[in-house]
């Protein structure tokens, strides 16, 4: 039986032993540059900010970023290889414009969790812990869930007086109920993360919640504060102080405003990223970094199905081809770039990846099926070793053969970026003690 645990901390010169390129048998000579860390939070956080960006349904890991050239045609499938700006480091063919930025991206090659249905592995990769109802495909979060990323931050930052700390955004996703892992679960609405639900690319693209009614002038808001903090203080069944701050913070704030305000970008920026829902999401996170959110989730794909999001059971390639990989490559590109251009990216830690990847062996149907077992991510940006490939999978791509790595190794490298630490304890409504990430910081992949 397979287990599913960090390795112990590696130094390195293993780290050159173990990164090479599965399919390739080639070292990166840009590995040299990582310098080995510990997993314990750093006295000073490293980044400011972190988007993360979640394709939903589950990329096939083989037809993306760790292909398999060698390996026969049922497990190969139909896409070759090409070379990327990263020495040593290749890519699936279709991966045109990521593969010029590669030399800014370290790609894991050997992430693996338990979960195996939509909703639960969701619950694994956007919290970093596995769900404690365990595998079910239509599980959904409750008051006993844990926390997403955002939420967790939001309630460590919750002292630091920031207007707006985690954003999610284009649209909340589902498979019949909501997808778990978007919500604060157990730390209460209070540190929801604040939810658009609009297309960044629409003409008409506007977050309402955040304008004043023209018919309320900034005096008016100013005396509706004062009478909610009167009622409020004289309330004794509950204090509502939390959730009033953020709203009224929020209509005060014209840095938040102005962040979302994408129409002021140019023509040619907004072509860059692609004038799709996706490639302008990237672009309003990029947008919201500046405006100083701390933590963004863009999510690619609203609902499950085949033809709604990258769960490919049947007709990958060409659905891989032709519809999911070229607006996420294009805006993934373009996002490394303008950040890199604009001094943003040693500053701001990128984290892409899905629930799960996709089987190794194609089925009958020309698809690719659930595969937790072993599936990659892309870091880019917050002072990672651009270029490193940390882990790798046997010649199939069916499980670790180096270095696997958990989403709790991921959500404490997250933490530790933050300058957190992940041992640090949380509580849930019934007062038990949980660490942030049960997992060791990828350390070495930053130098």
């Amino acid at each position: 039986m397979r287990t599913y645990r960090s390795q112990p901390h590696v130094n390195r010169r293993q780290l050159m032993q173990l990164g090479a390129v599965g399919g390739f048998g080639l070292t990166l000579p840009r590995l040299l540059a990582a310098e080995s860390v510990t997993g314990a939070a750093t006295s000073t956080a490293k980044i400011k900010s972190c988007i993360l960006i979640f394709y939903y349904g589950g990329p096939s890991h083989i037809d993306t970023f760790d292909p398999k050239p060698k390996a026969s045609a049922n497990v190969r499938g139909e896409f070759a290889t090409i070379a990327t700006s990263a020495p040593g480091v290749f890519v699936g063919e279709h991966n045109q414009q990521t593969a010029r930025v590669m030399d800014h991206v370290a790609v894991v090659r050997s992430m693996q969790h338990p979960m195996r249905n939509h909703n639960s592995a969701a619950a694994e990769a956007l919290c970093g812990r596995t769900p404690g109802n365990g595998d079910l495909e239509l599980l959904a979060d409750d008051a006993l869930s844990f926390p997403c990323y955002g939420a967790s931050l939001s309630y460590l930052w919750r002292d630091q007086q920031l207007e707006l700390p985690a954003i999610a955004l284009p649209h909340v996703m589902y498979n019949v109920v909501q997808l778990p892992g978007q919500s604060a679960g157990f730390l209460g609405s209070a540190y929801q993360p604040f939810q658009i639900e609009k297309d960044p690319n629409a003409a008409n693209f506007n977050v309402e919640t955040l304008s004043l009614p023209v018919e309320v002038s900034g005096a008016r808001l100013a005396e509706r504060r004062r009478l909610m903090d009167v009622i409020d203080h004289k309330s004794a069944a509950s204090n509502m102080s939390n959730y009033y701050n953020t709203a009224f913070s929020l209509l005060n704030s014209e840095t938040v405003r102005q962040s979302l305000r994408i129409s002021e970008e140019t023509e040619a920026i907004r072509q860059q990223y692609g004038r799709n829902r996706f490639g302008q999401s990237l672009l309003l996170a990029r947008r919201l970094v500046e405006g100083g959110v701390r933590f963004i989730t863009v999510y690619d794909g609203i609902r499950n199905g085949q033809t709604a999001n990258w769960d490919s059971h049947s007709d990958n390639f060409a659905r891989h081809r032709d519809v999911l990989i070229p607006p996420t490559d294009q805006g993934y590109a373009a996002l490394i770039e303008d950040l890199q251009q604009r001094g943003l990216l040693n500053e701001t830690l990128v984290i892409a990846l899905g629930e799960f990847g996709r089987t190794p062996r194609i089925n009958g149907n020309g698809g690719r099926d659930h595969w937790p077992d072993c599936f990659h991510v892309l870091l880019a940006g917050g002072g990672i070793c651009g270029g490193a490939v940390y882990g790798s999978s046997d010649n199939i791509g069916a499980y670790p053969e180096t270095n696997p790595v958990t989403p709790g190794d991921l959500a404490a490298t997250l933490f530790t970026r933050f300058g957190i630490d992940p041992k640090h304890e949380i509580h849930d409504i019934t007062g038990r003690p949980y660490p942030l990430a049960n997992g060791r910081a990828l350390g070495d992949l930053f130098g």
